[in-house]
């Protein structure tokens, strides 16, 4: 029901500076495929093969992986290592990709509303390529959210519970319970001091929006870091009518940062490859 998914894939991925001067952050690997590969392959499984790219200068190795390349594809074909490309090809002739570019780096908002063009008026998910989300127990996360929106029909932010020390790095929300795991937001603050935070709960980069967010966002102010921040426009929406927040079942890891990015190539090594 839901055909499209936007990737902002746009930011600069200082952290990982020097590797990222000259290389797109979302094309760090973890083991053998880069994290922008296990986000796409996350939205096609939860029937999202309409993938939308936002991005920016210096990105073009993105566009390059999610295409043939006919002088490598020449070079292997009959040798052992021409399987390692299954699952690229496999992306590659289940998916549409079409991208624009986000001139300046306005915030996460901003990035979703310069994406409107790729979308249309409808429904459609939303990755962050930082957070590598994993479920070897059953549906991935977004598949889990695509199930949640053919029921409530309005826009769901995935969450998960965070230590007091590391809630000023997230958008919060509070609501009320629905059931075990999900929400009906009534508020949401970005960026909060601990003191101040309405929860532990915090946002992570999953989400599935309802078209009328542009318009949203279109009137939505710069907040924190003089960005326009899609938790302000969430804000908005909740008030007016539903969001639904829903801790998600699987693991997520954080490779925006070092630490997180070890972490989820550790996990991948031991668990997806069964190496010791």
């Amino acid at each position: 029901m839901i055909r499209k998914c936007l990737f902002p894939v746009a930011g600069y991925g200082t952290r990982f500076l020097p590797a990222t001067k000259s290389m797109p952050k979302e094309m760090l690997p973890v083991v053998n495929k880069p994290l922008v590969q296990y986000g796409v392959e996350e939205a096609m499984e939860a029937g999202m093969t309409n993938c939308a790219f936002v991005t920016g200068r210096g990105k073009r190795a993105i566009a390059d992986h999610f295409d043939i390349s006919y002088e490598l594809e020449h070079q292997i074909a009959g040798s052992n290592k021409e399987s390692l490309l299954t699952s690229i090809r496999d992306v590659i002739d289940r998916g549409t990709f079409t991208m624009v570019r986000q001139r300046e780096m306005l915030g996460l908002g901003h990035a979703i509303l310069t994406g409107e063009s790729l979308i249309g008026p409808e429904a459609f998910g939303v990755v962050l390529s930082d957070d590598l989300c994993l479920n070897e127990e059953g549906p991935g996360v977004l598949a889990q959210m695509a199930e949640l929106y053919r029921q409530f029909r309005c826009s769901i932010v995935a969450v998960q519970e965070v230590p007091e020390s590391e809630i000023h790095k997230y958008g919060v929300i509070a609501g009320e319970a629905m059931k075990d795991g999900l929400y009906r937001v009534d508020r949401m603050v970005e960026k909060p001091d601990a003191a101040d935070a309405p929860s532990n709960l915090a946002i992570i980069g999953r989400y599935i929006l309802t078209p009328d967010i542009f318009d949203i966002l279109r009137e939505t102010p710069p907040g924190a870091n003089g960005e326009v921040q899609i938790t302000d426009a969430l804000q908005a929406q909740a008030r007016a009518g539903c969001v639904m927040a829903y801790r998600f079942k699987g693991q997520r890891f954080d490779c925006g940062s070092i630490p997180g990015f070890v972490e989820a190539t550790n996990h991948v090594y031991h668990h997806v490859y069964g190496r010791d």
